[in-house]
């Protein structure tokens, strides 16, 4: 029976609940609600920028004043002499543009300008002379008493506070300073912003001027600079090119030379000895050869093959005659052969002393051949080196006379196409600053709706919930006005038309048709932690089934807190410990509360773990009895991330109703319960959205996304 029951329930069904689907893509909608959400946040944050703006445009800003002059590059083509090859003028080319305004604003070409116009002495550069704050006092007295306290004088110290000074005031007015090179053009303009037109005219000016005067001071110090180095390096290479001269010419006379054609003739001479000298080789090399066969054939003792092989006539009349029995002519045969080998040893030998003298004549002619090719390689590298030393010593005078002719005669490279003046105030924009401020007011007050919209980590609708755990939402129930768990009840008989009472008639009815054909009869209603509104929709449930004339029973799970008897008076002694015993008749263990119109059968104090209590055969039985004797069973658990009992009890129930705190329960302890739920096969039928605020659904803008609780419920349910 109970495998039976569990398997037309439902819950031994071990797929997971339907996943979320992952849809990467911005709900552009949702992304709008969000921010009407918190429409008044933006524009409290977009009103105090505003405000933060026009007051720094109006009392804050000082204004501040912009002058420009434009200088160009000018294009020469006509040279005195050409020094451009000693030192170049002004390119064109778009880097050495900009690297002439980064000249401009060099630190150099600005100390000029801070000297020419003691700016030194203005407060505007130089912020030593402004009227310190409170802040700067206390610090230039504590480092006052630093100083007398480390024994240094202010003297020793002026020439580099001076200096610091100098330099501060460089850099704030190369902060002031800017320059940019007009596209597809020659020209570049300078500009100075300051908080006065005339000054900020006068600095631009004067700048054009000096970087103008350091155009020509530098052209001139590299003249002189290379007019020097020309002559030194002159004189150094005349010298140079008067040894080496001097060294070919000693050279030629220690040398015997010949000329490179008589050297080519004597490579022509080396080649035919060379090849004479193989030819007589190869001759030789047959001799040995011809002797070695002879002795071989003498060696072997056959006077026929060593006839046919020499082809001697001689041999062959004397072989003859051996053969006709001459005893003479065998002695004679041998002599001759001897005679052979004779010729032949003395004919290799001649031959051989031929090939020796050719090779010592042919060694001779190539160690000639080397020793003039060495010399007159060294006479040619000797030669070109002197060449070469007088070709730069011709370049380098020339260019000396170039560089002394060109002295004097040096002119910058740029001049002034527009001179500054007055300069126009740019600053402070104050529509700009206004529009601006209300844009990063606005952008930051979305921001932080949108970051308390991403940190948002708990559930607030029903579409959140279900999305997030892929089951239905059964009900959505408003937190109970009530002050004590015991008004509970009476309440809810008080108020049948209220928003709460008709939550619970929803919460009933979807949970009767989650299964049309087996509807549940054993519920279990639980929650991942505790407070979480389960006991309440036990009792709420309980109540909405038995004004249906059903017979109900309530039934304390959680018998560790025993917290159900704080909802009902004139509780009786006994309880679910009783009930499994099977000693006393249910019927006797329950008591029958007339406010609820149902049983409720309480917790007790047990000695065994609750977890093994509800584990065992005897529970079992007890609900196939209660099954029996009533229409409808309702279990209050424990929270499931708490204690294994929601677990253990499920087992043996047709429906698990599954409570969610609003704005409550993290997400992540939801999906923790309901995976320890499936890790024993149960599913959840359905979820219940509880305790709901109906003023903080509208504080966050979701007032009507509710319809039991939105502006469209009001006229049908009754207030509280």
């Amino acid at each position: 029976m109970k495998e039976t029951r569990i398997a037309q329930s439902g819950h031994t069904d071990t797929r997971a609940p339907d996943p979320p689907v992952d849809d990467d893509e911005i709900d552009l909608m949702e992304l709008f609600r969000a921010l009407w959400r918190g429409k008044w946040l933006i524009m409290m944050a977009a009103a105090g920028a505003l405000f933060m703006g026009g007051y720094y445009a109006f009392s804050v800003a000082e204004p501040q004043y912009r002058s420009s002059a434009t200088l160009t590059v000018e294009m020469r083509t006509n040279q005195v002499v050409d020094i451009e090859s000693v030192i170049s003028g002004a390119s064109t080319e778009t880097a050495a543009l900009n690297t002439e305004i980064e000249i401009i604003l060099s630190r150099r070409v600005l100390g000029k300008l801070v000297d020419e116009l003691s700016l030194i002495e203005d407060p505007e550069f130089n912020s030593a002379l402004r009227t310190p704050s409170g802040l700067s006092q206390v610090v230039g007295s504590v480092r006052g008493l630093v100083r007398s306290f480390i024994g240094s004088s202010g003297e020793a110290t002026e020439p580099a506070e001076t200096k610091s000074a100098r330099d501060a005031t460089i850099n704030a007015v190369r902060s002031a300073l800017s320059a940019s090179v007009q596209r597809d053009t020659y020209v570049f303009s300078i500009s100075a912003t300051t908080g006065n037109a005339r000054k900020s005219a006068r600095i631009v000016n004067t700048l054009a001027e000096q970087y103008i005067e350091d155009q020509i001071a530098v052209k001139f110090e590299a003249t002189e600079q290379a007019a020097e180095w020309l002559s030194t390096r002159v004189s150094e290479i005349e010298e140079d090119l008067r040894e080496r001269e001097d060294t070919l010419t000693q050279a030629r006379s220690e040398t015997d030379l010949i000329s490179a054609e008589a050297l080519e003739g004597l490579n022509l001479q080396a080649k035919d000895l060379r090849s004479r000298l193989s030819e007589m080789r190869e001759r030789a090399a047959a001799a040995q050869n011809e002797a070695d066969r002879l002795r071989d054939l003498r060696a072997s003792g056959d006077n026929a093959a060593l006839v046919e092989e020499t082809n001697d006539q001689e041999l062959r009349r004397l072989l003859e005659a051996i053969r006709s029995g001459d005893d003479d002519a065998e002695e004679m045969f041998d002599q001759r052969v001897d005679t052979l080998v004779s010729d032949a040893e003395s004919q290799y030998g001649r031959l051989r002393g031929q090939v020796e003298t050719l090779a010592q004549s042919y060694q001779n002619l190539q160690d000639r051949i080397e020793r003039q090719s060495e010399d007159l390689a060294r006479i040619e590298q000797m030669v070109r080196e002197v060449e070469a030393t007088r070709t730069l010593y011709e370049t380098l005078l020339t260019r000396l006379k170039e560089t002394n002719i060109q002295r004097g005669l040096q002119r910058g490279d740029s001049r002034v196409l527009s001179e500054a003046i007055l300069g126009q105030q740019i600053a402070p924009r104050t529509s700009r600053i206004l529009a601006l401020s209300l844009i990063l007011g606005a952008m930051g007050g979305a921001a932080i709706v949108l970051l308390r919209q991403f940190m948002h980590n708990t559930f607030r609708t029903a579409d959140d919930l279900e999305a997030a755990t892929g089951l239905p939402v059964f009900g959505q129930i408003p937190r109970m006005p009530i002050k004590a768990r015991k008004d509970l009840i009476s309440y809810l008989r008080s108020k049948p038309t209220s928003a709460s009472a008709e939550a619970i008639r929803n919460l009933r009815t979807s949970l009767l048709l989650s299964d049309i054909d087996n509807p549940p009869k054993v519920i279990l209603s639980t929650s991942a932690l505790p407070s979480e509104g389960k006991t309440t929709h036990a009792i709420a449930l309980a109540l909405n089934l038995a004004g249906l004339d059903k017979k109900v029973l309530l039934i304390e799970g959680d018998i560790r807190r025993q917290t159900l008897g704080e909802y009902f008076d004139g509780v009786t002694e006994g309880g679910i410990l009783t009930a499994l015993s099977g000693e006393v008749p249910l019927n006797e263990v329950v008591f029958h509360d007339d406010q609820l119109g149902a049983d409720v059968l309480m917790g007790e104090k047990s000695r065994v773990n609750a977890a093994d209590l509800f584990s065992s055969d005897r529970f079992s039985t007890f609900l196939e009895r209660a099954r029996e004797a009533y229409d409808f069973v309702i279990i209050d658990t424990p929270p499931v991330l708490v204690v294994p009992d929601a677990r253990v009890i499920g087992q043996n129930v047709d429906a698990i109703l599954f409570s969610v705190a609003w704005d409550n329960t993290q997400r992540g302890q939801v999906s923790a319960a309901l995976r320890e739920l499936q890790s024993v096969n149960l599913r959840v039928t359905g979820i219940a959205l509880a305790q709901i605020d109906p003023k903080g659904m509208r504080r966050y803008g979701y007032g009507g996304k509710y319809g039991a609780y939105g502006a469209y419920g009001k006229g049908y349910y009754e207030a509280g």
